[in-house]
């Protein structure tokens, strides 16, 4: 099949970026004449051609950059081609920074301009990743509005200015900051209300809602999303109406509010598709990572599976390896893998992205960040049933759950460090040493960390939580397997069943473990009657298993106020937060 000529477009391109980036005349920049889109493309024609060191050096200019990244529907194709810049080794994010401080402090600069530039520069360097940078000039923008009369123009700028930087300081988990940015928010809200000039507050109430999630605070997150979806209207960015009913599904998954969540999520999905199907965005990978969430706890594995592999493509197509939020896809993926192949022991390609995600994390971040902790958490999880499987070599298992050990006990601490001890997530960290400290045969030990998790999870989420069921079931194994605590087994794992029984039904994966522990129990306490009727119970609960279908997406959008109206109806789940539409 004959090739396609060249649009004459293009050719002209190739000639511009041949004839301009000779010696002698690249220092001439007369292709800055150029409007921006052409602009865009011929800098994209260099980054094709492999003309890395010479577009650094112009991208890495104030006054490019915010001419370049003001083309928006190109957006995908800057984050690549900035982010191979990264990867070649320029230090182009930094220098941009650095300019931008630089700027702002010299009287001949517009601060209306450099706000402008700011706040773009910011949200880029979300988009990409690139966390830290995105705070650090949201932090100057800060101290330019400052500067200025707190007029409504500035003070909406400065509100703008908080919604993206509490999100990297969240998403990085610099809460200490994110605090500061949070009340900073706030501040200016009840100016902006003083002046009746409140702008629409949806995605920045949806960012207080992750702050709070992020930290487990559950019942603030999901407090500040219902304010948020309250506050929705088609008038709205469509990006920022997918990013409230994303951070909502998931304050509702926590609170196992699954009905609510799967309405949220799969139509913040069918939005994204709509808005990225052009152009690739990697912002429809996160709501692919959030659908992936919803789909993992309401017990639909290996779809969730699927949509994770789909969401960590899209992120490598883009930013290749070297960029934090490749990390986070592996890290994901990885947990689902583990969470999927948990019965059949298959956990190679678990323990294949974990690794890749903790090399990518310990190239980009300190050495105590705290987004180590989870991923260490994962491959900890992981390397622990790799031992369990180990049994013919004692010194390689033996390894294995050293290995694990140390990983656990590094995530403990980074999580002690960062919440105190009374949080969800330093309480599953005490789960997981003590279902390792089982597996090694550390049974006092194991004991003592599994009430510790039970103890934290009862105070913060309440005795009927999903979490407290799976410590409550992990005690019960211990008790059970090891300990021939037979009588307190017993009543834990009924607790157990009835929590994942109201939360789930009667299909639930995890119920299985439950019945085969009393199965377990009755057998060694000779009680035929109910030993039997729990065999029973487990061949029902295969059966009802496997006629299960798998949770299907339904593609078509629904009208933003028919959402709203179903989750505030008097049967949804919002019924106690009314709202009249």
């Amino acid at each position: 099949m004959l090739k396609s000529p060249s649009k004459l477009y293009e050719i002209c391109l190739e000639v511009a970026v041949e004839d301009s980036i000779s010696a002698c005349k690249f220092c001439k920049k007369e292709f800055r004449s150029l409007p921006n889109n052409v602009l865009f493309d011929f800098y994209y024609k260099m980054f094709l051609g492999k003309r890395l060191c010479l577009l650094a050096v112009e991208l890495s200019e104030l006054e490019v950059f915010n001419r370049v990244v003001s083309v928006k529907h190109q957006r995908t194709k800057f984050l690549k081609s900035f982010q191979s810049l990264i990867d070649h080794g320029t230090n182009i994010p930094q220098q941009l920074v650095k300019t931008f401080i630089q700027c702002s402090q010299q009287s001949n600069f517009s601060e209306m301009n450099l706000i402008e530039v700011g706040l773009k520069m910011g949200a880029f360097f979300n988009e990409g990743g690139l966390f830290t940078h995105a705070r650090d000039v949201l932090s100057v923008t800060e101290d330019i509005c400052k500067k200025r009369d707190r007029d409504i123009t500035t003070l909406r700028m400065l509100l703008d200015c908080y919604y993206k930087r509490i999100y990297s300081e969240t998403i990085y988990c610099d809460f200490e900051k994110a605090s500061t940015t949070f009340e900073a928010a706030q501040k200016v809200t009840k100016e902006l209300e003083e002046k009746d000039a409140l702008p629409n507050l949806a995605g920045l109430y949806s960012n207080f809602s992750f702050l709070y999630f992020i930290r487990s605070e559950y019942n603030e997150a999901f407090s500040w999303t219902i304010k948020a979806l309250k506050l929705l209207n088609d008038k709205l960015p469509k990006r920022i109406i997918i990013d409230v009913l994303r951070q909502a599904s998931k304050a509702c998954v926590v609170k196992r509010k699954f009905a609510s969540a799967g309405l949220l999520i799969s139509q913040a999905v069918n939005m994204a598709s709509e808005l990225y199907k052009l152009d690739g965005h990697p912002h429809f990978s996160d709501t692919l990572l959030d659908y992936g969430f919803y789909l993992l706890n309401f017990d639909s594995i290996p779809e969730s599976v699927r949509v994770y592999e789909k969401a960590l493509t899209i992120r490598k197509e883009v930013f290749q390896k070297n960029n934090i939020k490749v990390a986070l896809g592996h890290e994901d993926l990885a947990y689902a893998l583990y969470v999927n192949e948990y019965s059949s022991g298959r956990f190679y390609e678990a323990r294949e992205h974990v690794e890749r995600s903790i090399r990518i994390m310990e190239r980009i971040l300190p050495s105590d960040h705290l987004l180590l902790a989870s991923v260490k958490r994962v491959k900890a999880l992981i390397l622990e049933e790799i031992a369990l499987d180990e049994r013919s070599n004692i010194s390689l298992q033996n390894q294995y759950f050293t290995e694990a050990h140390s990983l656990h006990k590094s995530a403990l601490t980074l999580s002690f460090k960062a919440f105190g001890e009374k949080n969800v997530q330093t309480a599953k960290h005490y789960g997981n040493l003590g279902r390792l400290f089982q597996s090694m045969k550390f049974y006092d030990q194991a004991e003592k960390m599994h009430l510790k998790a039970i103890a934290i999870k009862e105070e913060l989420l309440g005795d009927n939580d999903h979490e407290v069921g799976l410590s409550v079931g992990h005690l019960a194994s211990l008790y059970n397997y090891h300990m021939k605590r037979y009588k307190e087994a017993e009543q834990l794992y009924l607790r157990s069943i009835e929590i994942n029984l109201n939360l789930f039904g009667e299909a639930y994966s995890g119920l299985e473990y439950d019945y085969r522990g009393l199965v377990n129990i009755y057998t060694k306490i000779f009680d035929s009657y109910k030993m039997i009727h729990y065999i029973y119970k487990v061949r029902d609960w295969k059966t009802l298993r496997d006629s299960i279908q798998p949770v299907e997406h339904d593609p078509e959008v629904i009208p933003l106020k028919e959402i709203i109206e179903k989750l505030f109806s008097t049967s949804g789940s919002f019924s106690l937060f009314k709202k009249t539409i």
